[in-house]
């Protein structure tokens, strides 16, 4: 019997988890804060980076 292929969406995707490690030790915004803005921004490194910037400084 084949495996069921899951589409559930808080399973990591290939690399999302590796995209939010770079982010975290790039931007020193926690894991939680990084999957938010890669939801939200996608791969946009700049607007990524700026909206890091923005978070960190209202902590």
């Amino acid at each position: 019997m084949a495996r069921k292929k899951s589409t559930d969406a808080s399973r990591v995707k290939k690399g999302a988890e590796l995209e939010v490690e770079h982010l975290t030790e790039v931007t020193d915004v926690t894991p939680k804060q990084a999957r938010a803005l890669l939801r939200k921004h996608g791969a946009d490194w700049q607007k990524l980076r700026e909206e890091a910037e923005i978070q960190k400084e209202d902590d």
